[in-house]
């Protein structure tokens, strides 16, 4: 599929059995860092087994439950989860230019992800994937760190300053990716994934900058697309998280990407649902990439054939069979 090779859909179908409302690893107790990994992998072992797998589904745990942006954490900031969410805050607020990036491998939330991953993996014998944490997006990161309405004005007010905090959050970002993937990878994890739940046999991630719905397209190539381009030619496999009608004057210099692989589009909430944006799902497979869907799934991956990943439920086992044989998924 990364290569355009696949001659349908790639679609994951989970079958869910009695899951707890509050995960064993989720937003809600993530800061729980005193449960000893034992209990925690344990109790996601006992929810994966009332799992059932099909199509190109395949069991894996999602450390997107330490939260959006969990590289702001990494870094210094203040993770809160009081109100069931993680949100993330600086410890102070400063002035742009007092603002440093700088990765912690020895932060409380750096260690606590690491000893989940060693656990989880001696546990599983590589039987389980385990997914890279949520670290957002370069401008997003700042944006934590220097408060959304400040970076706005700065862009305009100092420059080189965001410029220069891009470039720290850029370096700090790339730090936690391979000191986590080294992690996985020395203790057997079978491959990549992260919260887009797709795999890979090489390293990959879903890029974003959600930061980007608010600037146009000069500010866009100016401070978002250089460590977009940046992070394609570092990753084998790289998608962009394309998230509101407000991104879409950013997607032509996405597409223009040679490294780029595949772009989800996300239209937002309130907006005409996935079968009404064809026109952007075909843009982007016309530029040699592929389209990681939501919603009306069926529609669009009959249309995009190979070129469509997706992610689907089903209440039973003949009704997810049933819609992975109308795209010609092997059962």
């Amino acid at each position: 599929w990364w290569r355009g090779e696949l001659d349908r859909p790639l679609v994951k179908v989970v079958l869910e059995k009695d899951l707890p409302r509050v995960r064993a690893l989720c937003q809600a107790n993530c800061h729980e860092v005193d449960r000893p990994a034992e209990a925690v992998v344990d109790a996601i072992d006992g929810e994966l087994s009332r799992c059932t797998f099909l199509g190109d589904a395949f069991p894996m745990v999602d450390f997107a439950a330490f939260g959006p942006g969990v590289l702001a954490a990494l870094c210094g900031a203040r993770l809160d989860n009081a109100t069931g969410g993680v949100w993330f805050f600086p410890d102070k607020e400063r002035p742009i230019e007092e603002i440093s990036i700088r990765y912690d491998p020895e932060n409380r939330w750096v260690r606590r992800i690491k000893e989940i991953y060693r656990e989880g993996l001696r546990r599983w014998q590589g039987m389980v994937l385990m997914g890279m944490p949520d670290l957002g997006g370069v401008m997003d990161v700042v944006s934590t760190f220097c408060g959304a309405e400040n970076l706005l004005m700065a862009l305009y007010d100092a420059p080189e300053e965001v410029l220069r905090l891009c470039g720290e959050a850029q370096e700090a970002w790339f730090q936690a990716y391979w000191d986590l993937a080294a992690v996985l990878r020395e203790n057997g994890n079978p491959g990549y994934s992260d919260w887009s739940g797709i795999y890979s046999a090489a390293p990959s991630y879903i890029l974003q900058s959600d930061f980007a719905y608010m600037i146009g397209p000069e500010m866009f190539r100016t401070f978002v697309l250089p460590h977009i381009e940046d992070a394609c030619q570092r990753l084998d496999n790289a998608i962009y998280h394309l998230d509101g009608v407000g991104q879409l004057v950013h997607l032509d210099m996405l597409l223009a990407l040679p490294r780029l692989k595949a772009v989800q589009w996300v239209y937002g909430d309130g907006k005409p649902s996935a079968k009404h944006w064809m026109e952007v799902y075909q843009k982007i497979a016309r530029a040699g990439k592929r389209n990681f869907v939501i919603g009306d799934v069926q529609e669009i991956c009959a249309q995009l054939g190979g070129n469509a990943y997706c992610t689907v439920g089903a209440r039973t086992r003949e009704e997810g069979e049933a819609l992975l044989r109308s795209l010609g998924v092997p059962v």
